[in-house]
């Protein structure tokens, strides 16, 4: 996926074109173990086990050359959410815990993240289509619905992307940070990332067959 511009506009992709190993892993296997990962992480409430996993994370970034690790500043319109999470455990004398839930969500958005940046939109349909076969008996095409699913996923960094370069804008403005100022704009520019989008698919004819691009 692309950077949206300093005005707000935006490309829909933020996958990475230059080649990693990981590029070479096939869809299904990746969000596998997306999901796998998912699973272990959500029950645990271990410290070690939250710092191994964002420590693993972050060699997987480092693997991936500097473009990846780029891309780990779409984080930055979280931290005031980050924030109030760990104020909010403080405040229930629970900060250690609130460091846990914190780390989990970093670990795992910056996961969702590397799928989405080193996976093609069709491999990742291709990968999450035929677990909607059973769709099709009630006159659903799964086809369509696995597109569904992969502009969720891929389009999610892709609004962190979005908010970050409205926030450039008004700091290089300004030369202050948006904060609320910036949701009538973010709001508007996610309206419209989801018109340009629909009308890209209609050109297409909806939803692509196996064997298009």
């Amino acid at each position: 996926m692309g950077r949206p511009d300093a005005g707000g506009a935006a490309v829909i992709s933020l996958y990475l074109p230059q080649r990693t190993w990981l590029h070479a892993v096939p869809a299904g296997w990746k969000l596998l173990a997306l999901a796998l990962i998912s699973l272990i992480a959500a029950p645990l409430d271990s410290l070690p086990f939250m710092a191994a996993l964002m420590v693993a994370v972050l060699a997987l970034y480092v693997s991936l050359g500097k473009a990846a690790l780029a891309q780990i500043a779409l984080l930055r319109p979280l931290w005031p959410l980050f924030l109030i999470l760990l104020a909010l455990h403080g405040w229930n004398g629970d900060i250690l815990l609130g460091i846990v839930v914190l780390a989990r969500i970093l670990a795992m958005v910056l996961l969702a993240n590397a799928v989405t940046m080193t996976t093609r939109m069709d491999a990742m349909m291709d990968a999450v289509e035929p677990l909607l076969g059973p769709l099709a008996w009630v006159g659903v095409a799964p086809r369509a619905v696995a597109l569904a699913v992969a502009l969720m996923i891929r389009l999610i960094p892709l609004l962190f992307a979005l908010w970050e370069a409205l926030n450039d804008s008004w700091r290089a403005r300004t030369g202050k940070r948006g904060g609320w100022r910036l949701l009538a704009p973010f709001c508007i520019q996610t309206l419209r990332l989801s018109h340009h989008t629909a009308e890209a698919l209609a050109a297409r004819g909806g939803a692509p067959r196996r064997g298009r691009r």
